[in-house]
């Protein structure tokens, strides 16, 4: 038996980077899936890659900061698993902003997708993961959320409201039998910086990596994915509001 198989799992994020490598290891692992996106031609791929995986999958053209498309997404996963185990709160985005040379609708964008669309969609599927039997959510953090810095001062603050929402949701939902833990994620090679234009050369910003994370590298999706999967299963019963930094090392605190 696989180790995630029976679980019904809704994953938000999954055209690219993390969020689609989660789903793709949730579907391996035996999970099926109710995955969100914006871009139905990528959410149709990673659909495609999932159902070769052998996972059921409904697949929802969505946009996070539309409340309406949280509650048709929660009504489609429901209907269409029989059901909600998991939430895995994987969309977010990141941009450049500082308080000399404010940028208002920039700071509401973020906010908007990493902090507001997490709190609304997570408390539309919140009854479902109660009503279930050992429920689960992850949310996509980042160790800007634990540490400062400059020139990204919406994310960083989304980051860090989110981790206190993870912590504030896993008192709440644990006599309900619900765990919920945080990714905080060191440079991961993906999306996230380019499609925003945050990182001007995105090459120089990976080899920057090299030596600012002890390991000597960024990351690999697949590597958070794997860690998702096991907050996700029975073997990570005991954990809940956690935030789980997988980082290369970047937060030990002997780095500036």
């Amino acid at each position: 038996m696989k180790r995630l198989e029976g679980k019904r799992a809704l994953v938000t994020g999954t055209t690219s980077g993390i969020g689609r490598a989660i789903a793709l290891r949730l579907a391996e692992e035996g999970a099926d899936l109710a995955i969100t996106g914006r871009r139905r031609e990528r959410l149709d791929e990673t659909a495609a890659r999932a159902r070769g995986l052998g996972a059921k999958v409904v697949a929802i053209v969505a946009e996070h900061t539309n409340p309406d498309d949280n509650a048709r997404a929660v009504d489609e996963a429901v209907q269409g698993l029989g059901g909600l185990d998991v939430l895995v709160n994987a969309a977010g985005v990141i941009g450049n902003d500082c308080v000399l040379e404010p940028r208002p609708d920039e700071w509401r964008r973020i906010l908007d997708c990493n902090l507001e669309a997490v709190y609304d969609l997570t408390r539309r599927a919140a009854p479902f993961l109660v009503a279930g039997d050992k429920g689960s959510i992850v949310n996509l953090s980042s160790i800007a959320g634990l540490r400062p810095y400059p020139t990204i001062l919406a994310y960083c603050v989304s980051k860090a409201a989110l981790d206190m929402l993870t912590q504030c949701l896993a008192l709440e939902l644990a006599p309900r039998g619900v765990r919920v833990n945080a990714i905080c994620p060191g440079v991961v090679v993906s999306e996230l910086h380019t499609a925003t234009g945050a990182v001007a050369d995105y090459p120089a910003f990976l080899e920057r990596a090299r030596s600012t994370h002890p390991l000597g590298r960024p990351g690999q999706p697949e590597e958070i994915a794997a860690l998702a999967a096991f907050l996700i299963s029975d073997e990570a019963g005991w954990i809940t509001g956690g935030l789980h930094t997988i980082d290369g090392g970047r937060t030990l605190p002997s780095l500036r």
